[in-house]
């Protein structure tokens, strides 16, 4: 078989299930495809192909469905540049400003329609797009929902219905011909997109129930009813459209944090340039106040930076020369000049939609569930419909129209587009609602299998540690703690040593004097000397100590000591005799403690895996009463991993990355911790952006919550259908409540997955 590539396109319109996947039906069928995903909620369409697809083809077909479709960056493959696109993305432009997965090489040639311009235009090419069908209108989107397509259609319908009633009030004799002539209105676009699905492969689309349901209910004299029920649908799909659009923004919300303008270097000179043109290795200059437009490292400046937007962290990080600082967070007290590490379609925002979006057309196994139920469950309804029409006036001689008409509202309550966006609704505003808060689940897969997890394996330095030694004791013989600090502290400066920037931290945080040094030497192996106001001093390893004989037993047993605590110990001799002891430990963070706890009392287990010695390891772990394996390679990481699940468990990894990968690939679910190392991002199943240990927990709950959510909607749908069934043939509910039942059922399902986007924080 030939090499398979990917298009992704980017396709309005839709606002349902059914939507997505009448376009995946359709698309299917075009020669040389092997594979399509479409998201709703991201508005996205990915497909894989042999190459030796017509992608024109493929387009045709989605806007013959009546939807918008236009190549995106980052999927096009390169037979593509023929400039088909350009006949129909006027419209994306609006509605994704300036989204991660955007195609920057052809919006010049859009940005000059503005928004009357893209509804004008889009009559331009009118043989294409037809009035009214389910395309090219952004409801949710591009301003107000009368301005949409489908929204000038409900108004326009609800008219003609309003002029109908009058005229029938007036002149009774036309009144059937103008509940006809005003259901047409609405029924005529409808009618069009269920012929166009049927042609590409989905017979039984809400369409054609519709289409039917009106059509019968005209010829049993039903025309008021099939004119107000028609009105109706369109309000339903407008409403839908409208809940669509609410998911969706709250990802948009994300590409919104990065600033569109950046305040450039330029020979000296600084001048504001669009944040997309950014190169890499720019620099940028960030005012205090300002968002910062890129991902960078600082070239130089101190500021406290409020990350809340990107990693909901509360109190702002203070950051200076060196550190990394992500696009869309807010600088705060001084201007900082930054180096731009990433382009704008790479940067963490960026990059985190772009997850969250191929998350959402990835499916969730309850949501496959579904999509096979009603695959079988629609065109079951339709059978039930005909027969509930049929066999009464046939076999026992009851009223036709009566029957008949009981049949038509079976078929418009048959509609599963509740049903089948109960999981995607939830799963969408689940995964959004994560990423808000800095927790990315790649897929609906992952969301499910995380809420089930029994046990969580850590890793840990830099994920139940902070990855930094701290000062953890200070011993002095004879001198104060102070003097000892101080003293360490001049021999250690200008090193990069961890467990000198541990001391030298220290030091600074307690303010003790650093003067300088002369004669400063590096022991190799076993520590450094220098010369400090007549006094020589020697910071050295306990073994380097015990050569030179400065040591007494009684110092040995503490050294010993605070061995076992896990602790490294550095001794200071001042003229060649031990004055003090500094011990060192890579502590837990401070969140460690109470994010296991709230794993504890969720019913999961954990066990921390550290390459550390067992010494270290029983320590932190004892710290935070935790199950641990000590002195482990990245293999037996990943064996253990293996073991655990082999025993039941269903097995989260979270680890920080590189040495983690192994294990983080063997898990259930792979967890990657914090600052988002691309690896991580790249092997992992999930990612904790801000590595709080309490995050694990929350993904655990978010989970859970959804699953729940889930079955809630699953359970509106299906029981808002059956009880209308029922009233229906029991001849209570007619037409009317048929099609309530419907998008009623369609929209209180969005708004119950909307709620979890309301995250406690």
């Amino acid at each position: 078989m030939a090499e398979t590539s990917e298009t992704r396109y980017r396709v309005g319109g839709m606002d349902c299930a059914a939507c997505a996947t009448k376009i995946d039906t359709a698309v299917r069928r075009v020669a040389g495809v092997a594979d399509v995903s479409v998201s709703v909620m991201a508005g996205t369409m990915t497909v894989r192909h042999d190459g030796s697809s017509d992608l024109t083809a493929i387009e045709k077909r989605v806007t013959g469905l009546g939807y918008s479709v236009a190549p995106l960056a980052g999927g096009a493959a390169p037979a593509h540049e023929h400039g088909s696109h350009h006949r129909h993305d006027h419209d994306h432009d609006h509605d994704h400003g300036d989204h991660a997965g955007h195609d920057h090489d052809h919006d010049h040639a859009s940005h000059d329609h503005d928004l009357e311009g893209h509804e004008g235009h889009d009559h331009a090419h009118g043989e294409k797009e037809i009035e009214g069908l389910h395309g090219h209108d952004h409801a949710p989107m591009a301003g107000p929902w009368w301005q949409s397509r489908k929204g000038r259609l409900t108004i326009l319908s609800g008219a003609a219905l309003v002029a109908a009633y009058a005229i029938g009030h007036l002149v009774p004799a036309v009144a059937p011909y103008a509940f006809i002539v005003a259901m047409l209105v609405g029924l005529v676009p409808i009618a069009r997109r269920a012929v166009m699905a049927a042609l590409s492969g989905t017979p039984f689309s809400i369409e054609m129930l519709m289409t039917i349901a009106a059509v019968g209910a005209v010829i049993i004299n039903a025309g008021e009813e099939a004119a107000t029920v028609v009105f109706l649908f369109l309000v339903g799909e407008m409403l839908e459209g409208v809940a669509a659009g609410k998911a969706r923004e709250s990802i948009q919300s994300l590409t919104a944090l990065v600033p569109k303008k950046a305040l450039l270097e330029d020979n000296g000179q600084t001048r504001e340039v669009p944040a997309e043109s950014l190169a890499v290795g720019a620099i940028i200059m960030v005012r205090p106040g300002d968002r910062i437009s890129a991902d960078g490292i600082i070239v130089s400046g101190e500021s406290a930076i409020d990350e809340a937007p990107v990693t909901g962290e509360s109190t702002p990080v203070r950051k200076g020369v060196d550190a990394v600082v992500f696009a869309g967070t807010v600088n705060g007290d001084a201007v900082l000049r930054v180096r731009v590490t990433a382009a704008a379609a790479d940067n963490t925002i960026a990059r985190v939609v772009k997850l969250v979006e191929e998350a959402q057309e990835s499916k969730a196994p309850t949501e496959r569930f579904i999509d096979r139920f009603s695959r079988y469950y629609t065109p079951g309804v339709v059978v039930v419909a005909a027969l509930v029409a049929i066999v009464p006036p046939l076999f026992f001689g009851n009223s036709w129209s009566e029957w008949i008409y009981k049949g038509l509202a079976i078929l418009l309550i048959g509609c599963p587009c509740a049903l089948v966006i109960s999981t995607p609704a939830a799963i969408a505003a689940s995964l959004s609602a994560g990423a808000r808060r800095g927790l990315l689940m790649k897929g609906g897969a992952v969301l499910e299998t995380l809420g089930k997890v029994t046990m969580v394996a850590f890793d840990k330095t830099g994920t139940l540690t902070a990855g930094k030694p701290q000062v953890t004791d200070i011993i002095a013989f004879g001198l104060s703690e102070a003097q000892i600090l101080s003293r360490a502290a001049v021999l250690e400066q200008g090193s990069s040593h961890p467990l000198a920037l541990a001391i030298l931290n220290r030091a600074k945080a307690e303010g003790v004097p650093v003067p300088p040094a002369f004669e400063l030497e590096a022991l190799p192996g076993k520590g450094v000397s220098g010369k400090v106001g007549g006094e020589t001093l020697d910071l050295l390893s306990p073994p380097a100590a015990r050569e030179r004989g400065a040591l007494g037993a009684e110092q040995d047993a503490r050294i010993t000591a605070l061995n076992d605590e896990g602790k490294s110990v550095s001794v200071l001799l001042v003229n060649g005799a031990a004055a003090g002891l500094i011990a060192m430990r890579d502590e837990p963070r401070e969140d460690a403690k109470a994010g296991l706890s709230t794993l504890k009392s969720a019913g999961v287990k954990a066990i921390m895996l550290t390459g550390d010695n067992k010494r270290t390891a029983a320590a932190v772990a004892g710290m935070l009463g935790i199950d641990w394996r000590g002195e482990m390679m990245p293999e037996d990481k990943q064996r253990v991993v293996g073991e655990l699940k082999r025993e039941g468990f269903i097995v989260a990894k979270v680890g920080d990355g590189i040495n983690d990968a192994p294990a983080l690939a063997a898990a259930d679910i792979g967890i990657a911790m914090g600052g988002g190392t691309d690896v991580a991002l790249e092997t992992a199943d999930a990612a904790v952006l801000h590595g709080r240990v309490g995050d694990v927990a929350r993904m655990i709950e978010l989970s859970k919550r959804t699953m729940h959510n889930i079955l809630q909607n699953i359970t509106i749908a299906l029981g808002l259908k059956a009880v209308f069934l029922v009233t229906t043939i029991a001849g209570i509910t007619g037409l009317w409540p048929a099609i309530l039942a419907d998008t009623g059922a369609t929209v209180l399902v969005t708004i119950n997955a909307l709620r979890l986007l309301r995250i406690k924080a």
